[in-house]
């Protein structure tokens, strides 16, 4: 007979709902870090020097938006908590805004800056709105450190999950559904994924609970809240862990298909992949590996403690990225090979990072007498945001820097520019991940010691760890 669920051991059910929350998200989030540039620049015609200034100033909008979420999640007070109301009310417009993204509707040149500029700062607000919550839910879903470590390995199965979905079947549903007319594919792709998304979000706010409250004496300041999130020492370096991660994941993803289509060519892909061709095996295989790897977390965290474990396997992951520099790109099997290795790194780690954010704000609210997991969360997701601002802008920089020209043959400096933004460029930034956390202080006994004090405060049991 299986043990009954308490705060220290959820439900099955409410592990696979939360996870359905970031396949949800993922499903846009990754279509923007594989697909965005490409269906601006190859597919709408928008010239890549325009998305030098798009990129950072809707994002740097959208990052600066975060915090402000957090706080207003903070201090919002429902029957249903204070993050899962935003799940619910927050699912239609998401939906509905990652559509327009993706509508290609008949502009002029400058029309279709205008409305990319729109909608995609509209998409941007609306995945804050929603994923700010969603994302601060991890840290009152339990008191148990352990237990949101593994309800963390649930989510990026179920992140890495709607990755895999946008990597396998964007490409042949926008061929299948639009046959030669690429913007009219993306179109109708876009809503399947959209409606599927809304439906992921309210499966997410029916199966959670919210278990962890602030201190009943707490009182709000936001000025106070903000003074104290930049003391968080642990936070301040979990901030540059997630700048340089999403950083080159942003580079890396968007990068893949001008990688394929101009430095290995889809053409000259392996018979044997059928209606896929190889960008698309190229990234369902990624995905499946982050997959497998965040399956294998539990082992991995029962014998090494998060911090080295994270530590290693960013390592990892740099190293296997920087390696497609000197890698032939005529041999496919190599490649998925290299990449498979590199991504199985990466899934658990990204796992691992986000459970750190959520003992975090146990150490923010052992240190200050003030829980501010919103503000936190909030806080991590600006860090990720710029990350995306920084590596969007820097894969249009290569590629205009570098002299690219839309569907063409591409000279021999143009195709440098690609490999080195796929490569190089991406495994360096994976690398100062690795720094970044080599000098996060928390370990687990630290952890541990925190998560029962913070016990004994509020009047709750023990539990073994």
């Amino acid at each position: 007979m299986q043990p009954a669920p308490t705060p220290d051991r959820l439900p099955l059910r409410e592990y696979l709902g939360y996870a359905l929350g970031d396949t949800a998200s993922n499903l846009f989030f990754q279509t923007f870090n594989i697909f965005l540039t490409y269906y601006y620049v190859d597919v709408w015609g928008i010239p890549a020097a325009a998305l030098l200034l798009m990129f950072p100033l809707v994002r740097l909008w959208d990052a600066v938006n975060d915090p402000i979420m957090g706080i207003v999640a903070d201090r919002t007070r429902s029957r249903w908590g204070k993050f899962r109301p935003y799940l619910l009310w927050g699912a239609v417009p998401y939906g509905v805004c990652g559509y327009l993204m993706f509508a290609g509707p008949d502009l002029s040149a400058q029309g279709k800056i205008v409305y990319a500029y729109v909608t995609y700062t509209l998409m941007l607000m609306a995945y804050t709105v929603i994923n700010v919550p969603y994302s601060s839910l991890l840290g009152v879903i339990s008191p148990s450190s352990r237990t949101r470590t593994v309800a963390s390995s649930f989510r990026f199965v179920g992140a890495f999950g709607g990755g895999l979905l946008i990597s396998m079947f964007v490409r042949p549903l926008v061929k299948e559904l639009g046959g030669d007319n690429e913007t009219l594919g993306f179109q109708y792709t876009m809503a399947i994924f959209g409606a599927l998304s809304i439906a992921m979000f309210w499966i997410t706010f029916a199966t959670t609970k919210e278990r962890v409250t602030p201190p009943p004496q707490q009182k709000t300041n936001v000025l106070g809240e903000l003074r104290e999130l930049v003391r968080n020492g642990p936070w301040l370096a979990l901030l540059l862990a997630t700048i340089f991660s999403t950083t080159f994941i942003a580079l890396r993803s968007g990068s893949t298909l001008f990688y394929f289509k101009y430095c290995v060519g889809d053409t000259g892909a392996p018979v044997w992949l059928g209606r896929f061709d190889a960008s698309t095996l190229f990234l369902a295989s990624g995905m499946a590996s982050m997959m497998l790897g965040t399956l294998c977390l539990g082992v991995f965290a029962r014998r090494i403690d998060k911090k080295p474990l994270a530590i290693w396997l960013t390592t990892g992951t740099a190293i296997a990225y920087a390696a497609f520099y000197f890698l032939p790109t005529d041999n496919f099997a190599l490649l998925l090979t290299v990449n498979a290795l590199g991504t199985f790194c990466m899934g658990p780690t990204s796992a691992l990072v986000w459970a750190m954010y959520a003992d975090v704000a146990d150490y923010g609210e052992w240190k200050f007498s003030r829980r501010s997991t919103g503000l936190i969360y909030s806080a991590s997701l600006f860090a990720l945001k710029t990350g995306i601002m920084v590596g969007g802008f820097v894969l249009p920089w290569f590629l205009d820097f570098y002299g690219f020209v839309p569907n063409i043959t591409q000279t021999p400096r143009a195709l440098e520019g690609i490999l080195l933004a796929f490569s190089l460029g991406a495994g360096a930034f994976a690398g100062l991940k690795a720094l970044a956390l080599v000098i996060y202080p928390l370990n687990q006994r630290e952890v541990d010691r925190v998560e029962r004090e913070l016990r004994e405060r509020r009047g709750e049991p023990a539990v073994a760890v």
